[in-house]
């Protein structure tokens, strides 16, 4: 039987942050960051998306992540983590696994209407945890490029411990998927190239912003044309030498932080990004005309406080991470999936679980 036991643990990731806060009250900011400008935005928690009883039909009430995207015949793709029938550590572990939702209402709730696998939430490609080589593969990203979902995956040796990368696609809106040969060292570009937030532009470009699977490194940028998306060699990046910022220059990295999980899609015209920011313990948002502008001066936002257990509301969220942009969203009525697990100490690992937001007022405060 795999047990869950990776030698790093998101887990252990998380009671860092658990502690950044104490009584509700956030910490000074981490060195380098940027306070987000206070915005007059409405944020509520509109439901819990998986946990007993959501999702217990599929075997997988104990998840997390759930990144969303559009599928090819008119639905959502939502792709989770590590996932568990009951509770962590049960027999059943899969990563990743998917369910779909045909809810166009956002605002009354995500709801789901069948799983990848059918009966059970089935792990989309046959591997088994904790094997001599690797304990879990994790989604970083999903992008539809066509008639075709791509999947980038994490390959960890006990989480954070990223040995590989890997993108897979599948050309049945995700019910089977397909190893498309692609393998990213783990230690390419200093680690800096680990988790993922993409979007496709109207260019022919899929834009990329990466950084480490840490929670202790900046973003980085590159564009690749999307006939090479699967040859890492050919991601083009973006950096500043000689006095200016070009496309094949050396990457420099675009905003500086402790970047957790990511979002990054065009929306509206522009371009969003959301994050998980470790060094602040918060989920943050930001708008920019275009991949390549200067974030530093984008409007930014905070759209969720981490806080302790006990003193949670509609803005503050315990051992909170990810923050993926549902599609549907506008800029002005921004869903997202967000994930929280309690690693308190006799609490069983529970909450472990995905939750929807709304965030409205964002694109015209």
């Amino acid at each position: 039987m795999s047990t869950f036991n990776p030698r790093i643990s998101r887990s252990t990731l998380l009671r860092g942050t658990a502690g950044v806060v104490a009584g509700g009250a956030l910490a000074g900011l981490a060195a380098g960051s940027a306070e987000a400008q206070p915005l007059a935005l409405t944020v509520n928690k509109v439901k819990d998306l998986t946990g007993p009883g959501l999702t217990t039909e599929w075997e997988m009430e104990a998840t997390d992540l759930g990144i969303p995207v559009s599928t090819p015949d008119g639905r959502t793709l939502y792709v989770f983590g590590d996932t568990f029938e009951h509770t962590i550590g049960d027999a059943n572990w899969r990563s990743p696994v998917g369910l779909y939702s045909t809810t166009t209402n956002l605002a009354g709730g995500v709801t789901w209407s069948g799983a990848v696998g059918g009966a059970t939430a089935r792990q989309f490609w046959d591997y088994p945890h904790n094997n001599p080589e690797f304990s879990t593969v994790l989604p970083s990203d999903v992008i539809k490029i066509g008639n075709r979902i791509y999947l980038h995956a994490m390959v960890n040796k006990g989480l954070g411990n990223v040995i590989r990368c890997e993108i897979w696609y599948s050309d049945d809106s995700g019910n089977t998927w397909i190893d498309s040969g692609a393998r990213i060292p783990g230690n390419w570009l200093g680690g800096m190239a680990q988790l993922v937030g993409w979007g496709l532009g109207n260019d022919d470009y899929v834009y990329i912003y990466s950084t480490g699977f840490q929670r202790d490194k900046p973003i980085i940028l590159h564009r690749v044309r999307t006939a090479n998306l699967t040859n890492y060699q050919a991601w083009e990046p973006w950096g500043y030498a000689g006095s200016a910022w070009n496309w094949g220059n050396p990457p420099t990295p675009i905003l500086d932080g402790r970047f957790g999980e990511m979002s990054f899609r065009p929306l509206g015209g522009k371009w969003i990004l959301t994050w998980f920011n470790e060094g602040d313990y918060r989920i943050e948002g930001l708008i920019a005309d275009t991949p390549t502008s200067n974030l530093h001066t984008a409007k930014r936002a905070t759209f969720l406080h981490g806080t302790s257990w006990g003193n949670e509301d509609d803005t503050h969220v315990a051992q909170l991470y990810g923050g993926y942009v549902i599609p549907g969203s506008t800029l002005d009525d921004l869903h997202l999936a967000v994930s929280q697990w309690n690693t308190t100490p006799g609490a069983n690992n529970w909450p472990y679980r995905v939750m929807q937001f709304r965030v409205q007022g964002f694109g015209s405060s």
